[in-house]
């Protein structure tokens, strides 16, 4: 705000002030000599530079100045403070006569002088918005009301591969089709898009937000900011078209490794809700086995000849996860490739979709795939024809105290209750340590198998750490340490060596951690024995027993309360 007004300040030009109207022409003609500029005050304010001053000598010197204006027809210039001076209504055909507050003549201000601060801030504006848009590191694009391109930043050329001088000052539709395109909806409609999929060709996936520019509640323009996320979609359909089937398709269960209570109990009650057509809720810790358990679910249960899907709502954005999930319809052209993408509910037809970390899903988002469980129908983003599908959900939280983010408002209760009517918890690998030599020898055996390899021995020692570890990567991390020393060894025997080398110094640091705990527990013992021997032998005179002790009497009180003695 200072800056505009020292700018205004600028340029305003001094001048002299002629109270009387009815002064004498001549004494405008002598100002003039040496003054740049004059106003003079009769029911109007009128103004005159020096470069018409030779115009003012041809009249008569003695004539009041009213006559001459009246006689000549002399035009009066506006008035307007600092704060009027932007008005569209002032006439600028003379200067314009600027004061303050209080009435009191400020100065002078030119059309030349206007039009050339107007240009200069014209062009400084501009500069500051091509710099702004050449910072930002995604896609900008501006458009006058007519559609026409005004701003086309390098980001832009490199997503749509388009020269800024094949496009400038043209059609946008005359690059991309009318109707796949934002911009010309905000044209129409003129309202913003905030985080919205779009997909304004037939190789380009972009998040864009997108805002009208109003001017005197007109729409004059519009701009997009696009971040491109085709490799992301990319790929996201190379890792779902690639992704490992972990269980046996014939006997699935049997893939699951394990021997202790809790993992039969898992087992046990995915086995038996397998052939019931009803969403399952997995929880358990990252890499505990919540994608193997669903594969099993799908291969040995009512849905197995159907496709088995999965996506991670905690890898994709939440824009783009709704189109994931449900799938893009544009009506304008339903026959056109770009037109239609199928989501994964859809893909799933008739088998399974499992929703990886489903405590990601944003909520609008959670009550739409509410919506799908209670009715099995949907609507594609941007489509209006309804969809219906027997797809099976299987969903999976990494969030074990699930019932506490619905309590705090992060979660929808609703859904909650709708998926937790079967959950299956997933215990990790350290509350199940019998089932981690079994695991080792299950892995050993498919590694060998898989990289060709003769079935080494594996040293008691490496086993020792592998049991006493804790495992916080779960059975993933175990899997992926068998894998290593099974690729990287070429001995009949596993050692220490094979090992990596952060998961030694943590059984190191927690066997020493629990040899000093046994320590205490043994000294505490002796120190109680002692006590109790001196009370015993002092027939319960504390001052005594203390004296025999070697300690302090307020000591031995203290040792007294602690060990309950």
């Amino acid at each position: 705000m200072y800056r505009m007004f020292q700018k205004l300040i600028d340029l305003v030009e001094e001048c002299e002030t002629i109270v009387n109207g009815y002064a004498p022409l001549g004494e405008i003609v002598n100002y003039l000599n040496s003054s740049h500029m004059v106003v003079a005050l009769n029911e109007a304010y009128y103004t005159f530079t020096k470069d018409e001053r030779q115009l003012l000598t041809i009249g008569n010197e003695s004539i009041s100045i009213t006559d001459w204006i009246n006689e000549l027809k002399w035009a009066p210039s506006s008035v307007a403070s600092l704060s009027e001076l932007t008005m569209e209504e002032l006439n600028w055909k003379r200067p314009v006569v600027l004061r303050d507050t209080n009435d009191k003549i400020l100065g002078i201000v030119t059309a030349e002088k206007w039009i050339s601060s107007m240009q200069q801030e014209y062009e400084k504006m501009a500069t500051y918005f091509q710099t702004l848009s050449e910072t930002i590191n995604d896609a900008v694009t501006a458009v006058d009301k007519e559609g026409n391109v005004i701003c086309w930043n390098n980001t832009s050329e490199l997503t749509y591969k388009i020269k800024k001088e094949k496009i400038i000052g043209r059609k946008l539709k005359d690059h991309f089709h009318t109707e796949a395109l934002v911009l010309h909806r905000i044209l129409r409609e003129g309202r913003p898009v905030r985080g919205a999929y779009h997909r304004p060709n037939d190789v380009n996936h972009v998040l864009i937000n997108a805002s009208p520019i109003i001017m005197n509640n007109q729409i004059e323009g519009g701009i997009a900011i696009e971040r491109d996320i085709t490799k992301i979609i990319r790929l996201n359909e190379e890792l779902t078209s690639s992704l490992p089937v972990l269980v046996h398709q014939d006997h699935p269960y049997s893939s699951i490794v394990g021997n202790s209570k809790k993992i039969k109990e898992a087992i046990g009650m995915a086995q038996k809700v397998a052939h019931a057509d009803i969403p399952v809720l997995l929880k358990g810790e990252s890499g505990a086995g919540k994608e193997m358990l669903a594969q099993a679910i799908h291969y040995g249960g009512s849905k197995s000849t159907g496709p088995y899907v999965t996506v991670n709502c905690s890898v994709i954005p939440p824009a783009l996860l709704e189109i994931e999930l449900f799938g893009f319809q544009n009506d304008a052209f339903e026959e056109e490739r770009q037109g239609k993408q199928i989501g994964k509910i859809e893909q799933a037809y008739n088998g399974t979709l499992f929703i990886e970390d489903i405590d990601k899903m944003t909520l609008p988002l959670q009550e739409k795939l509410l919506e799908y469980l209670v009715n099995h129908s949907f609507y594609r983003v941007g489509g209006t024809e309804e969809i219906t599908t027997n797809t099976r959900i299987v969903a999976s939280s990494s969030t074990l105290s699930l019932e506490d983010v619905v309590k705090e408002g992060d979660f929808n209760e609703k859904l909650y209750y709708h998926l937790s009517v079967i959950t299956i918890n997933i215990p990790p690998l350290r509350e199940r340590t019998e089932d981690i030599i079994p695991l080792i020898r299950h892995y050993v055996s498919e590694f060998c198998s898989s990289y060709h390899k003769a079935t080494p021995e594996i040293d008691s020692k490496v086993m020792k750490i592998l049991v006493e570890y804790d495992w916080p990567g779960n059975v993933r991390e175990l899997r992926n340490v068998v894998e290593r020393f099974i690729i990287l060894s070429d001995q009949s025997l596993i050692t220490i060596d094979e090992i990596p080398e952060n998961i030694i110094k943590v059984v190191e640091k927690k066997s020493m951690t629990l040899k000093e705990t046994t320590q205490e527990m043994e000294a505490r013992k002796i120190e109680v024995v002692e006590i109790e021997n001196a009370l015993r032998k002092t027939y319960g005179n504390k001052s005594a027993a203390a004296n025999l002790l070697g300690i302090s009497r307020g000591t031995l009180y203290n040792k007294i309360k602690e060990y309950g003695l």
